[in-house]
């Protein structure tokens, strides 16, 4: 990779834009765009940019395991809070009992071992819509209001 190509790939990734970034490595502003497309397009040039972004994602981007040590040390009540009073002490508190039961609850939903809702799935259900409209439609060709009447038979059952 030359020079120019490099330096591409370090505007590249300060800008986010191909355009720019071949303007600011020193390719001419009038085929900066052409030049930074054609650029993007080289094997070598993308496996550079993506392995220096996702270095700097690494980096930057909390892993899991880090939110459930923390959210762990928070449950245990490892994690004080600071307190300060109209005087202007300090103090260090634990942190409260609901901001415990939060961390778990999200530890349990981390996990899948919790859920805020429940899919119920009612077994027959179009049998026992198609049941109500067959017998509004009976009830209507029959001359009735349009309200079903359970029969003598219907309610023996």
């Amino acid at each position: 990779m030359t020079e120019q190509q490099k330096r591409f790939v370090d505007f590249y990734i300060q800008t986010a834009n191909a355009t720019e970034a071949a303007k600011r490595a020193g390719y001419s502003p009038r085929t900066a765009y052409s030049s930074g497309q054609r650029l993007l397009k080289q094997d070598e040039i993308r496996r550079v940019i993506d392995e220096r972004l996702d270095g700097m994602e690494s980096e930057r981007i909390i892993q899991t395991e880090e939110i459930l040590e923390h959210l762990s040390d928070v449950i245990r009540g490892r994690v004080t809070e600071v307190i300060v009073t109209p005087g202007g002490k300090k103090f260090s508190v634990p942190v409260r009992e609901t901001d415990r039961l939060r961390a778990a609850e999200t530890i349990l939903k981390i996990r899948g071992l919790f859920r805020d809702k429940v899919d119920v799935k009612v077994g027959g259900a179009e049998l026992f819509v198609r049941t109500l409209q067959q017998a509004w439609n009976e009830d209507e060709s029959a001359g009735g209001d349009g309200r079903a009447r359970a029969s003598d038979e219907t309610l023996s059952q």
